[in-house]
């Protein structure tokens, strides 16, 4: 698993920090976000529908899963 640590940082720099890292990862392997921008609770869920990757959900306070799938 892959940690971006995007606290501190507004909406869309959490979301481009994931568009950017998610082609550097193995399908099937997940990045964890963390992310404080109460923007990132709709915005990465959103991402994922848009680009076809798997959202796993938040295991935690402002951290939210993806999963590659392609």
């Amino acid at each position: 698993m892959i940690e971006l640590d995007c606290r501190g940082q507004k909406c869309p720099l959490p979301v481009i920090k994931l568009a950017q890292t998610i082609g550097t990862v193995e399908v099937g392997d997940v990045v964890r976000v963390l992310a404080d921008d109460p923007a990132a609770a709709n915005d990465i869920p959103a991402w994922c529908r848009m680009k076809q990757q798997e959202f796993l959900g938040s295991p935690g306070r402002d951290a939210y899963e993806v999963r590659r799938l392609s």
